[in-house]
């Protein structure tokens, strides 16, 4: 019978789980392992998919909810990437605002496909700092309670917590934040990588491979809390058809519209949690990714177009503490301004800006009897 490993990375918005994911199915494949990947998010149009089959893998997405809310459309997800690509290895993306993943998705797959797919430890990553701020290791800009709360249930139910991005800090602050994760998540093991660099990514998915799924009873969840502090965020997926009369640097525009909604953000919303985009020349493969963690980073381009573009399309994901109606009308406002600046027209495609509705899971296993 065919059988497949299932591997599913949570962590917070912004913490890097998508080109964390690149990275290994990048190293699976160089392993002679056939890889299949599936997205998430509460709605669609999402630059992860965009991004992640731009690099030419089989690529499943759910909308409109969470795995666990939405679980159904996940196995059926997996089912058409069996059919189509035969899979030795599933890598699962869940929403960045989303906890309860052993209960809710990992013990139901086992307990009703456990035949098809073997269960990988949960693995949820971090961004140090963030992690820094909402652990209260540094002071600094952070999230209400309520979105503290998922955070550090997120942490809470990790089999293994993978620092990324370890770069941005010196050894000692890193040092400090393993030591508190450590201290405060005694049950997880702690690594390292730098993602984006591929650095210590061989070795967590050694430690993935190392065991299956434990049997433990699952985490006690606050559904009322949790719902709550999924409210406080606001959604914001949109994509426009970016026009010029002669070439422009697309890498330019995206740093520039970065910084302007970082501006407009901080003085009228609350954290920024996640911002990003993509943008894609009407023809031909080049790509470009921004991305922007925190109201006080910066735009990092982790991919760059290679060449000047006329056309193209812009997809831009943002998540922040905020009404989405601001959130919308940032964007536009600076959309509009950029593209006056750099002599572009610029047409709507789509757009959904909302706050996440209420976590109701399909199934969740909450006592070690059950998963035997």
């Amino acid at each position: 019978m065919f059988h497949a490993r299932y591997i599913m990375i949570g962590g917070f918005l912004g913490a890097g789980k998508t080109t964390a994911i690149l990275k290994i199915a990048e190293q699976l494949h160089e392993r002679k392992m056939r890889v299949g990947l599936i997205t998430n998010d509460q709605s669609s149009g999402l630059v992860d998919t965009t991004m992640l089959g731009a690099h030419g893998f089989a690529v499943e997405e759910i909308t409109g909810g969470c795995f666990c809310c939405k679980f159904n459309s996940l196995v059926e997800a997996s089912e058409k990437l069996r059919a189509e690509a035969r899979p030795d290895v599933f890598l699962a993306e869940p929403v960045g605002s989303c906890t309860d993943l052993k209960a809710t998705v990992s013990y139901p797959l086992r307990q009703m496909y456990g035949e098809k797919v073997s269960i990988a430890p949960l693995s949820v990553m971090i961004d140090p700092l963030r992690a820094l701020r909402v652990l209260g290791i540094e002071p600094g800009k952070s999230f209400s309670p309520k979105v503290r709360y998922i955070y550090n249930k997120q942490l809470e139910e990790a089999d293994i917590i993978v620092i990324n991005k370890c770069d941005v800090l010196d050894d000692d602050r890193l040092d400090n934040l393993q030591q508190a994760l450590k201290a405060k998540f005694p049950g997880a093991s702690v690594v390292r990588t730098v993602a984006r660099r591929n650095k210590g990514i061989s070795e967590w998915i050694d430690l993935i491979d190392a065991t299956d799924l434990g049997v433990a009873a699952s985490m006690e969840m606050d559904y009322d809390e949790y719902a709550q502090g999924e409210a406080l965020l606001g959604w914001l997926n949109a994509s426009f058809k970016i026009e010029a009369t002669e070439d422009f640097d697309g890498n330019s525009l995206l740093e520039h519209l970065g910084s302007q909604i970082q501006i407009q953000a901080e003085t009228a919303a609350g954290e920024i949690a996640h911002l990003k985009m993509t943008l894609v020349p009407e023809t031909g493969n080049d790509l470009a990714v921004a991305n922007l963690v925190g109201g006080d980073a910066a735009t990092e381009l982790s991919y760059r177009l290679v060449e000047p573009l006329q056309c193209g399309r812009l997809i831009l994901n943002l998540r922040a503490e905020c009404d989405p109606r601001n959130l919308q009308a940032i964007v536009e406002q600076v959309l509009q301004a950029a593209c006056r600046s750099h002599r572009l027209s610029v047409t709507h495609q789509q757009c959904d800006a909302f706050r996440p509705g209420r976590p109701t899971p399909t199934h969740r296993v909450t006592t070690t009897s059950s998963l035997e």
